[in-house]
């Protein structure tokens, strides 16, 4: 059995986070420290202290909780040198943590790439009023007279139960009512700023462009899943930079992601980052898997045991 490291997305921040790691151990602090210079504001405190506000902001949440995650995955290395991972992945801005964990980029490129696509996914919400709504237990035919009838279009497949849709704010009220009369189990909007992953983030797309143009990127030092295909990015670095623009508009597929891992020989995710959702949700699509999370101290010292 193989382990993959998997990484977490926008949405899983909270204030505090990151903090006790930071006090612990040196080179995470120096992390933050870095971070701090790199984006030119105090992203540290934001991290330790909030407010949630603040925190919640895409511009701030992204690069944020890649510098959670990465701290994280930092250390474990540091604290567990022999543990051996066959693959990377990530949700969405945790793709790009599986990224820099790979040395596609390095650490303040991420930063940046970070900050400047949450800014302007910040900026594509509020050009257009959109939003996101989860609709679970779905059947396929169901799920496909939802988005027929509304024009909401399918943002995230997080499993064969679970999808996320995104679409304007009469689409989203107008999908919830579908749902409804089709007798699907669950239909629940969601606290986004807008309709992430699909056509409403077309302008994020086109300002992140040019920003990756100037961002040095190599192959892969071990196989980076992609949330668009549900593949192994290749090795061309001009093709990661296109997918990684395409999953700005496209579907991210993390149940593909998840069952491509399991035809790899992966049986055991370990989830770097705030919060549990990604193990959450691989436990729904095969609840044999086995998942460990590293996100403050006591879920790093469990994880250096269990990983030696």
């Amino acid at each position: 059995m193989s382990d993959i490291c998997i990484f977490a997305g926008q949405g899983a921040q909270f204030p505090g986070m990151g903090r006790d790691l930071a006090g612990r151990d040196p080179d995470a602090a120096a992390l933050f420290e870095r971070a701090d210079k790199a984006l030119g504001f105090d992203i540290s405190s934001l991290c330790f202290n909030g407010p949630a506000e603040a925190l919640v902001k895409s511009d701030v949440c992204q690069p944020a909780t890649f510098l959670v995650s990465y701290a994280a995955w930092t250390l474990l290395r540091k604290n567990a040198p022999n543990a051996r991972f066959a693959a990377a992945a990530g949700l969405s801005l945790g793709e790009w943590t599986a990224l820099c964990a790979a040395g596609v980029l390095d650490f303040e490129s991420t930063l940046k790439v970070l900050s400047a696509r949450g800014r302007f996914m910040q900026e594509a919400c509020e050009a257009e009023p959109s939003g996101m709504i989860a609709i679970v237990g779905a059947s396929p035919q169901q799920l496909s007279a939802i988005c027929e009838k509304t024009g909401c279009t399918v943002a995230n497949v997080n499993s064969s139960a679970q999808q996320v849709l995104s679409g304007s704010k009469d689409a989203i009220a107008a999908a919830a009512a579908v749902a409804k009369e089709l007798g699907v189990k669950r239909a629940i909007p969601l606290a986004t700023a807008g309709a992430f992953h699909s056509r409403f983030m077309a302008p994020a797309r086109e300002k992140l462009a040019p920003v990756l143009d100037g961002i040095a990127f190599s192959a892969p030092s071990m196989p980076v899943l992609s949330n668009v295909t549900g593949k192994p990015h290749p090795d061309d670095p001009s093709a990661i930079k296109a997918a990684m623009l395409e999953q700005v508009t496209g579907t991210t597929n993390w149940a593909a992601d998840v069952e491509t891992a399991k035809a790899m020989g992966c049986g055991r995710f370990v989830e770097f980052g705030p919060g549990k959702v990604l193990s959450g949700l691989v436990k729904k699509i095969d609840p044999a898997l086995e998942t460990l999370n590293v996100q403050d101290c006591a879920t790093l010292d469990a994880a250096v045991a269990a990983l030696g």
